[in-house]
């Protein structure tokens, strides 16, 4: 189980995450980009994932993660109902949010700095 700060702590542990609001209601963004939201009053945050990616959770999770209603839902917006969920998987939904919304340079840069670490012994 999550609780909210739990999720604000794993969406700010990103690169270049920041917290804003929108609607008087918390999110995270990648160079002012939102990935993901926190509506801590209903228990879920929200991650903007790609459909492939939110039916692969939904269908692989679906006590954890929910398609939102409407347009947002089917443009690949999730719930993530932070009651049921762990910290490994939320944070890599909120992970696949922020590759999704980040500049393209952003994550080449990110991901060749990982490969460029050499292995730990």
């Amino acid at each position: 189980m999550l609780t909210p700060d739990d999720f604000r702590r794993l969406a700010l542990s990103l690169p270049e995450a920041t917290e804003s609001e929108h609607f008087h209601t918390p999110d995270f963004r990648v160079r002012g980009r939102i990935f993901a939201t926190l509506w801590p009053g209903h228990g879920r945050g929200v991650v903007a994932l790609t459909r492939e990616q939110q039916e692969m959770l939904c269908d692989a999770e679906p006590a954890m993660f929910a398609r939102i209603k409407g347009a947002m839902g089917a443009k690949g917006w999730t719930d993530v109902i932070l009651a049921e969920a762990d910290e490994i998987t939320a944070l890599s939904a909120l992970t696949m949010a922020w590759r999704s919304r980040a500049p393209k340079r952003l994550v080449a840069a990110i991901d060749g700095a990982a490969s460029a670490t050499p292995p730990r012994p």
